[in-house]
This record gives C-alpha cells, structure tokens and sequence, in this order.
C-alpha cells in the first residue's frame, strides 16, 4: 500500500473512531458512483451526515479544511444525492454535511454544517 493511501486509510479509521465517541452511527462508508466518493456516511438522531475526512502533514495552503474547495464541495453533493437515489429506503431524512480534518500533530478538527447544497452552483 502506497504511503499515500496508508494515511488516508489512518485518517479514515481516526475520523470513524471520533465520530463514533461522539455518538455517531455509521451507514457506510467509502461509497462511489462517477460523480464522486464520500468517506463516511453517519447518523447522527434524525439526520444523516455526508463526511468527508481530509488529512495534511503541514497546514500549507489553507490546511486540510481548506483542501475542500468548490469544485470538491459539488463532487460530493452530486455523490450524495446517487447515494440517496440508490440506496436509501424510505422518506428522505435532513441531511448535512461535514468535514473531519487532521493535521499534523494537531487533534482533529471537526466543521458541522461545513457548506449546503444552497450555496453550490446547480444545487439551488
């Protein structure tokens, strides 16, 4: 396995581990379709949570949080809804997005409500 994809894997299972202890319970994770891929699917009550997880070595550039641009933001809306169309049995529930970042040596930093659909380009 490439380093690469080692520490994405670490940064993954911490995500899961930080979510869980926070009383989040897991739907599924890694889904893709050809839009997009969304690391962790979660409930938390009533609403489920798309969560993309993010992980730097150095806070270059904005940091991990940042590394969630626009264009990044409309792949996982768009992954989202294929998850909701595809998957999901029953009425649709409230949905959020969120992002888990690590850096470095830093604890994690965890964004609710990171963006909405209603500031994404063809999401209005």
């Amino acid at each position: 396995m490439k380093a690469h994809a080692a520490g994405r894997d670490r940064a993954e299972h911490a995500a899961l581990a930080h979510l869980r202890a926070a009383g989040l319970v897991l739907v599924a994770r890694n889904v893709a379709c050809r839009a997009g891929e969304i690391d962790l699917v979660m409930r938390e009550g009533p609403v489920l949570v798309f969560v993309e997880v993010r992980a730097r070595a150095l806070g270059r550039y904005g940091g991990a949080a940042a590394s969630v641009g626009p264009a990044k933001r409309v792949r996982l809306a768009r992954a989202a809804a294929h998850f909701l169309r595809t998957r999901w049995k029953g009425p649709l529930p409230p949905c959020r997005f969120d992002v888990l970042a690590f850096e470095a040596d830093a604890p994690p930093r965890w964004i609710r409500h990171a963006f909405s659909l209603e500031t994404l380009p063809g999401f209005r």
